[in-house]
C-alpha cells in the first residue's frame, strides 16, 4: 500500500501534468502492440488487451522500477503459440498463472540480483537487436490486403500517403521539443496526425483495420482445465520458459531505464510484481506478458519518472476498451508507426559503433552476436544467455592465462613457489606445469598470498600436487591461504598438510578485487 500512498506524496516532486500526458501517449501506443501479439499467439485481440491492462496496472503500482511499462509482449506470444494451437486458450490461462507463481518465487528467493551478471557488451547487443526488431516490426504497416486477404506492399498513392504521414509524425517528434516541452512530442504527433486524417477523411490504415478493441472489464475466469499432474506436465515447460523470458526481458529493461534516469530500481521487487501481474492476468482472461522496452522508452522520453504515468496508461487503456473504442479505432496506424520508429532510433546504442577498434575484440564479437541472435530468432532470453555464456568462457580463458609462479630457494634450502592469479578449473593445467617435482629439494612452500583457491578443480589440483610430492618423499606446505580458501580445503586435510607459516589473516589481492 505504501507504493499507492507515494503517488500523492508531494515530497517526491511528481510532475502530475507530465505523468498524465505521458500515460496517455503510452496507452495509445500499447493498443496495436497488444492486438498484434495476441494475433501472433493465435488468440483473440481482447486476450492481449486484457493482459496489457492487468500487467501494466499491477507492475506500475508494485513494480521495482517507476516509469517502466509492462504489457502483452511478443516474447511471451512466441512461447505460447504452440500450446495455443494444440490445447487452446484455457491452457494458456493456466500456463500464465503458473508462470506468475514461478516469477514470484524468484523474487522471494532474491534471484533478481543475478541480472548483474549480464556484461555490458551483452546489454549493447540486446538493446541494438531489440531496436532493429522494433523497426522491422513496423514494416508490416506498409502492407495492405488484396482481394483475397493476402498482404502485399503498398504501391502508388497509398504508399506515398502512408510515408508522408509517418514522416510528419517523425518530424513532429523530432522538432517539437526544440520549441516547447510542455506536451510530450509523441502525444502531440499522434493527435496532430489523427486530426488531419479524421478531419480531412483521409483513406489510410487505422487501428480499427487491425481488429476491434471494443470490450468490457476483464472477466474473472478460473481456467477450465483438469487439475491433474498430466495438466501440470503439459503446462510446466511453457510456464518455465514464459517466467524466464519475462524476467530476463523485464530486468534488462529495468537496467536500461536505470542508466537513462540515473536511478536504481529493485530487481527482486520487480520479479514479485511481474509474477503477481501474470498470476492475475491468467485469472482475468489475459495472455500474460512482461516489461515492454519500446513503451517504457516512450514513457521515460516523455518525461515520466514516477508510478503515476504507468497507472494512467493502464487505466486509460481500459477506458479506451470499454468506452472509447470507436474513437481510438480511428487513430491512423501511420502515427503509431512513426512513434515506434523514433523509439527504435532512440533505443539503438549508436555509441556501440565506437567500440569497434577500441574495445577488446571478444567484447565487440559478443555484442554483434547477441544483436544477431535477437534479430534472427526474436528470442531475447536465448540471445542474452548465449552472450553471458560466451563472455564467461572468454573471462575464464583470459584468467587462466594469468596464473604465474615466482620460484626461489631460501638460505635454509627450502624452495618457494609464489603463485600469482586465481587457481580455478581453467588454470589448473598451467598451475601443474609450474612445479619441478623430481628436481625440487626435500621441503617446498607454495605461497598463495597473491592467489586464491577458487573451486573443486583447484582443490583437486592441489591434492594431486601434494600426492606427487608425497610419492617423491618430499614435504609440501601451503602458505598465506585466506579463510575461504581454507574452508574449501577442509575436506582435503587428510591429503594436504595445511601449514600456515605466517599470520593467516592476510588481505589476499584477489579478495580485494572480488569485494569491489
Amino acid at each position: 500500500m505504501k507504493a499507492i500512498f507515494n503517488l500523492f506524496d508531494f515530497s517526491q516532486k511528481v510532475n502530475y501534468k507530465t505523468e498524465v500526458l505521458a500515460g496517455l501517449t503510452v496507452a495509445m501506443a500499447l493498443i496495436p502492440e497488444a492486438v498484434a501479439f495476441a494475433l501472433i499467439a493465435g488468440l483473440s485481440p481482447l486476450t492481449g488487451l486484457y493482459a496489457a491492462f492487468m500487467m501494466g496496472f499491477i507492475t506500475s503500482i508494485f513494480g521495482g522500477r517507476p516509469g517502466m511499462i509492462s504489457g502483452a509482449t511478443g516474447a511471451v506470444a512466441v512461447v505460447i503459440v504452440a500450446l495455443a494451437k494444440t490445447h487452446g486458450v484455457e491452457y494458456i490461462f493456466a500456463t500464465v498463472i503458473l508462470a506468475g507463481v514461478i516469477q514470484m518465487l524468484a523474487g522471494v528467493l532474491r534471484l533478481g540480483k543475478f541480472i548483474r551478471l549480464v556484461p555490458h557488451p551483452v546489454m549493447f547487443g540486446f538493446v541494438n537487436g531489440l531496436a532493429v526488431i522494433i523497426f522491422m516490426s513496423q514494416l508490416v504497416q506498409f502492407k495492405a490486403p488484396d482481394a483475397t486477404g493476402a498482404l502485399h506492399w503498398m504501391t502508388g498513392n497509398q504508399l506515398y500517403l502512408m510515408l508522408g504521414l509517418v514522416a510528419l509524425t517523425i518530424l513532429i517528434i523530432w522538432g517539437l521539443p526544440k520549441l516547447t516541452k510542455a506536451v510530450p512530442s509523441s502525444l502531440a504527433a499522434i493527435l496532430v496526425v489523427s486530426a488531419i486524417v479524421i478531419g480531412f477523411n483521409v483513406d489510410t490504415k487505422t487501428v480499427g483495420d487491425i481488429a476491434s478493441i471494443k470490450g468490457g472489464f476483464p472477466p474473472f475466469h478460473i481456467p477450465s482445465v483438469p487439475f491433474t499432474f498430466e495438466t501440470l506436465f503439459i503446462i510446466f515447460p511453457y510456464a518455465g520458459i514464459v517466467a524466464g523470458v519475462g524476467l530476463i526481458e523485464s530486468l534488462l529493461t529495468l537496467n536500461l531505464l536505470d542508466e537513462i534516469t540515473e536511478t536504481r530500481g529493485n530487481g527482486n521487487r520487480e520479479c514479485i510484481a511481474q509474477g503477481s501481474a501474470n498470476f492475475l492476468s491468467g485469472l482475468f482472461s489475459g495472455m500474460g506478458g512482461c516489461a515492454m522496452i519500446g513503451q517504457s522508452l516512450i514513457n521515460v522520453s516523455s518525461g515520466a519518472r514516477a508510478r503515476l504515468s504507468g497507472i494512467v496508461a493502464s487505466v486509460m487503456f481500459l477506458v479506451f476498451i470499454m468506452f472509447g473504442s470507436s474513437l481510438i479505432e480511428k487513430v491512423p496506424m501511420a502515427a503509431l508507426t512513426g512513434v515506434m520508429i523514433m523509439v527504435a532510433i532512440g533505443t539503438f546504442e549508436w555509441a556501440s559503433f565506437k567500440m569497434i577498434g577500441r574495445m577488446p575484440r571478444h567484447d565487440v564479437f559478443v555484442g554483434i552476436l547477441v544483436a544477431g541472435v535477437t534479430i534472427l530468432l526474436h528470442n531475447l532470453a536465448l540471445a542474452v544467455l548465449i552472450g553471458v555464456v560466451i563472455s564467461a568462457l572468454v573471462f575464464a580463458w583470459e584468467n587462466a592465462k594469468r596464473i604465474r609462479a615466482k620460484r626461489y630457494v631460501d638460505e635454509a634450502g627450502i624452495k618457494h613457489y609464489e603463485i600469482y592469479g586465481p587457481l580455478f578449473f581453467g588454470s589448473v593445467t598451467a598451475f601443474n606445469e609450474k612445479f619441478d617435482v623430481p628436481n625440487d629439494p626435500g621441503e617446498i612452500i607454495v605461497d598463495f598470498k597473491e592467489s586464491k583457491v577458487v573451486d573443486m578443480s583447484a582443490i583437486e589440483a592441489v591434492n594431486r600436487l601434494t600426492e606427487r610430492y608425497k610419492k617423491a618423499g618430499k614435504k609440501l606446505h601451503l602458505r598465506h591461504l585466506s579463510e575461504d580458501c581454507k574452508k574449501l580445503l577442509k575436506n582435503a586435510e587428510d591429503v594436504i598438510e595445511v601449514n600456515i607459516i605466517e599470520d593467516p589473516h592476510y588481505k589476499v589481492a584477489t579478495d580485494k578485487i572480488s569485494m569491489g
